[in-house]
């Protein structure tokens, strides 16, 4: 087998495969410090399972993302070390926190402590915006 034929190939292969993470990894840097938060120059980064997400705006101790949900999408359950706040911009989100469950429509918000287990189900098509603290570092890798 002729290895100098496959090895251009496999370079191209991985090269498109990495583009897409690559550009939403920049668009997320590109986010830090961000002081005028302008929604239409912010790409929606598709996360699967109905979800977008934009970063809008991030330091070392604070970050706000904006979350578009399809009906029927979820936010499984999880949980981590940050503080969160989120606002009901649109739609209407069924919300467990630790072991209290509450339906939530436009104008509401909710919060969540550090390390409680949390998730989401989106019953009408909708959007939340989310503030954490700190600022989640896995979320711009």
């Amino acid at each position: 087998m002729n290895f100098n034929k496959i090895k251009p190939v496999f370079c191209i292969v991985l090269l498109f495969a990495a583009t897409p993470l690559f550009a939403q990894n920049q668009q997320a840097k590109a986010a830090n410090g961000k002081q005028f938060i302008v929604d239409s120059e912010i790409p929606w980064q598709d996360l699967g399972g109905g979800l977008k997400r934009k970063i809008m705006s991030y330091d070392p101790t604070m970050m706000m993302v904006k979350i578009d949900f399809q009906k029927g999408g979820i936010g499984a359950p999880h949980k981590h070390v940050h503080t969160q706040m989120s606002y009901v911009e649109s739609g209407v989100f069924e919300l467990t926190i630790g072991d209290k469950k509450q339906t939530l429509k436009k104008g509401d918000g909710y919060y969540i402590p550090s390390n409680i287990m949390h998730g989401a189900v989106c019953l009408e098509a909708g959007v939340l915006i989310d503030m954490f603290t700190p600022m989640r570092e896995d979320f711009v890798k």
